[in-house]
């Protein structure tokens, strides 16, 4: 930690003294490769991608159709698209109310270190564990009209048979239902973290002050806990825009295009069809909007809980 002490010092004591502490030594030696790293599987990759978004390309050969920024046009006219910018606010939206609560309500409830307790985690953190693709093709069956679970029960019920994931109404509905069975053990894993470094004396001493359970959790634990609540929350958000593994095994996008989330509209719509061009355009657009919502979050809400 830099004092002000220190930043009195004139410019050659300091560099002398980071050359003898090893700090420059260190920079000089781990800098490089990962700055080397960072360029040629990120920012490389990124400028490719926006070069290659002003051309109708299908990737073999040089491009060499240059369309300007009728790829944009192209997307942003694309009611599709808007579907599937819409799904996947829906899922920012779902991960917020739906699949953090629940994460902090079973965190809550096993975060103790007992032996019974340590046994529920692992339960509720298998799905995590679970690869997408694995996850979307067991509930793929269990959604299954004519031999899955969802038949057993329609039929129990004298339904007849129920395809959920083929009704337009209905398939994204299961969708969101296996992305909060998929992810919410990990954020219970960070909430259960973060309740078992609150100092106990603390909960000790509103209990003593007649403080109830639910006014322990209000007033003592969750503002102990919110920075992991605001890391939460952006681990679900920038997750959401990355949604795709569950749902190609599940809808592959379908019925009629209505599941698609941005991702899932990339690869359908660029890579599938070899619309190169259109789909870099798209992912110069999702990489925007990840940074943008990343740049804010950080300002404002990382910020406030550093506060």
């Amino acid at each position: 930690m830099t004092t002000a002490a220190d930043r009195r010092m004139p410019a050659s004591v300091r560099m002398r003294r980071a050359l003898t502490n090893g700090r420059v030594t260190a920079v000089l030696i781990m800098l490089p490769p990962a700055l080397i790293l960072f360029t040629f599987f990120v920012m490389l990759p990124l400028g490719e991608s926006a070069w290659f978004s002003f051309f109708n390309w299908n990737g073999y050969g040089a491009p060499s159709n240059f369309v300007g920024l009728e790829n944009y046009d192209r997307i942003l006219n694309h009611s599709v698209f808007h579907i599937a910018v819409g799904n996947t606010v829906k899922i920012v939206v779902i991960s917020l109310i739906v699949q953090m609560p629940l994460a902090m309500l079973l965190a809550l409830l096993i975060y103790k270190k007992t032996p019974t307790n340590a046994v529920f985690r692992l339960i509720f953190f298998l799905p995590y564990i679970l690869a997408e693709v694995a996850a979307g093709l067991i509930w793929s069956f269990v959604f299954d009209g004519n031999y899955g679970v969802t038949a057993s029960i329609a039929g129990g019920l004298g339904m007849g048979n129920v395809f959920i994931l083929s009704d337009p109404d209905w398939a994204f509905a299961a969708i969101m239902t296996v992305i909060v069975w998929k992810y919410f053990g990990f954020h219970m894993m960070i909430y259960i973290a973060a309740l078992q470094s609150v100092p106990q004396d603390q909960i000790e001493a509103a209990r003593i002050e007649g403080a109830r359970r639910l006014q322990v959790i209000r007033y003592v634990q969750i503002p102990a806990i919110k920075p992991a609540i605001v890391v939460s929350a952006f681990f679900a958000i920038i997750g959401a825009l990355q949604v795709f593994d569950v749902i190609i095994p599940l809808t592959n996008g379908g019925p009629s295009n209505q599941t698609h989330t941005i991702v899932t509209y990339l690869y359908t719509f660029g890579l599938t069809r070899l619309n190169i061009g259109f789909g870099s355009a798209v992912g110069v657009i999702l990489f925007v909007g990840a940074v943008t919502v990343a740049l804010f979050y950080q300002r404002i809400f990382m910020k406030r809980a550093q506060g």
